[in-house]
Formats: structure tokens, sequence, C-alpha cells
């Protein structure tokens, strides 16, 4: 485990990370619902169900989100860039502080192998910065039951813990930083004209800290670095 000070994930303070979470479920009704009558499934219904299946779309490349500039939380500096990765025993850390229950999610899909952009964000010039790999699926995020910890939550608790994290792994520093601003242009192009990024969720869910991608949106960022920018 890397040093406390080294952070990921979202934090509260952090813009370009922070998502808004989905509102708990309200009262059920006071009064129980009549019963209805069960039929038989037909096969336009089964039909149905299956396309309906079928259509979920299964991620296995990934940007994720972190600090790579000082900044001070509670005492404690978060951050946390792909050099300092880089630099630690086997170029390996978890990706804990993760706070958000859709980033969390995304973070329960991954599997060992899968290819992730690692994102630097919150900085003076956010971007992509390399490209890392998961190593160790997810698993209980220590850090939400440390009270000294920027990322406790107090409403999770160890039978039931909320939060999880993955293990990453360095794989190299892109050939050149992409940043944001060339591939919000890149962005805006494929929105009006047809393109692979133009339905990145960097840009239509920015806030989140762990993003996936489609392999045509990876390959075509990777695909930059061999360019000029924009």
């Amino acid at each position: 485990m890397p040093p406390k000070k080294r952070s990921r994930g979202a934090t509260k303070s952090n813009k370009d990370s922070k998502a808004l979470e989905a509102s708990p479920e309200g009262d059920a009704a006071l009064e129980e619902p009549r019963k209805r009558k069960r039929t038989a499934p037909t096969e336009k219904s089964k039909s149905q169900k299956n396309v309906s299946s079928s259509a979920v779309t299964t991620y296995c490349h990934w940007l994720m989100k972190s600090e790579p500039e000082s900044r001070i939380e509670k005492g404690v500096d978060v951050k946390f860039g792909i050099e300092d990765l880089k630099a630690l025993p086997n170029q390996t850390s978890c990706w804990d502080g993760v706070r958000n229950y859709q980033a969390r999610n995304f973070m329960r899909n991954m599997k060992v192998g899968h290819q992730a952009f690692f994102y630097h964000s919150n900085c003076k010039e956010p971007g992509i910065a390399g490209v890392i790999k998961i190593v160790k699926e997810a698993y209980v995020d220590h850090t939400q039951f440390d009270k000294k910890d920027v990322h406790f939550d107090p409403s999770s608790k160890p039978e039931n813990p909320k939060w999880s994290m993955v293990d990453v792994k360095f794989e190299r520093l892109t050939k050149r930083f992409i940043p944001l601003a060339e591939l919000k242009k890149y962005h805006l192009q494929h929105k009006s004209k047809g393109g692979p990024l133009s339905s990145m969720a960097l840009f239509t869910r920015a806030r989140l800290s762990v993003q996936p991608l489609t392999a045509e949106e990876f390959d075509f960022v990777l695909s930059l670095e061999d360019t000029d920018a924009i």
C-alpha cells in the first residue's frame, strides 16, 4: 500500500471528479396495491427481453482521474500523478478514495488486464498522461473506515462496506500529453459530423472520476499520441 499522502479517487472539493449520487427510493405507498394477474410470456415479450439483455454494454477500457498537483485536504496532500505511480514499488498502487456510486460500480466491473488512461485532473492543464493496467479486481476500500483518512465515510460499516477499489500498474507514459482542450475539439467535431468521440463520457459524464471507454474511443485517443496537437 502506498504512503497515506498519495490518495486517489474523487474528493469532495475536486470539481472535475465529483458526481451526483442517485437519491434513495421514496417511502412505499401505505395502501397495498392490487395484485395483478400474471400472464404467460409471449414470444414477442421473450424476444424483447433478450434484445434488452444483449444491449448491455461491456467495457474493457477506462479513464481514471487523479490530481498531479499538491492540494492539502484535512492536513493530507492528495497529490497523486502518474509519476507518483511510476515511482512506487512494482509501479503498482491501490486506487482508493472513490466515493461516487456510479464510479464505484464501474470499478467493480473492471477485470485484470483491462487498460485505462491515467488522466490528470483538477490542475493547470488537465488531460491524459499515460496508460495503466488493472492488476487486481475490486475489493474493499479500507480508507472508508479510517477516521484519519480524507475519504473516511462514517456511514459505511465493516460488515456492509459501501466502497471498493482496484489495484493498478503503470504501463507507460503517452508519447505526448493529450490535453483536455484537444480532446474537446475532437468531441465537438465528432458530435456534429460523426466520429468515435461523439459520446465520450469525459464530456457527457464529465464529473465522474472513473469513466468507461469504448474500444473505438480508446483506440482513437491513443492514436493522437502519434499526431500533432490541433
